[in-house]
């Protein structure tokens, strides 16, 4: 079975990006295990004065997550024309770890007007030795409509679209 951890870089309720992981999760065949990682927001913020000086639960959590997944697939907004801080902080909480080295990862983005921190993101994971598959990176443009997840998987182009990164984001974890 492959085990794929799903995040989304937004803390918003009603988030587009959380609504294509979610869509995501209930399109995974058979064998396939998408986990959503759900604790961006109770991450403290980045201090490596702190790491490994103290317990942080939440960070633990967070590195386990990644240390269980065969791949990690992303779905980010662009806050400012960069990667919203809650997800660049995760990020920096392994770093110095290495639980996203030699990691397959995904980014799918929700809007084509979105370039800025898709392409900051794929510089920080190239950065932390992560393998960006580009063939399961996406962009779908889902701006301005009902963000849910029923609404993406009623969308034949974007249901098809993460369908096929599935596939390639799982064939790169176990390469035929």
């Amino acid at each position: 079975m492959s085990r794929l951890l799903a995040i989304s870089g937004s803390l918003r309720s009603g988030s587009s990006n959380t609504a294509v992981i979610q869509a995501l999760a209930q399109l995974a065949p058979a064998g396939v295990e998408v986990a959503i990682y759900a604790g961006l927001a109770d991450l403290p913020p980045f201090n490596p004065d702190l790491d490994g000086a103290v317990s942080l639960p939440a960070v633990d959590a967070l590195r386990s997550e990644l240390q269980r997944a065969d791949a990690v697939l992303i779905s980010s907004p662009e806050y400012a024309h960069g990667v919203p801080g809650v997800l660049k902080n995760a990020l920096d909480w392994v770093v110095g770890s290495g639980e996203l080295i030699d990691k397959p990862v995904a980014l799918v983005n929700v809007s084509p007007r979105s370039t800025y921190a898709h392409a900051q993101l794929a510089e920080t994971l190239k950065t932390m030795s992560a393998r960006i598959n580009p063939d399961a990176s996406i962009t779908l443009t889902l701006s301005g409509r009902p963000a849910d997840a029923a609404a993406v998987l009623a969308d034949r182009s974007a249901a098809d679209a993460l369908r096929s990164a599935l596939a390639s984001l799982i064939e790169s974890t176990c390469p035929l």
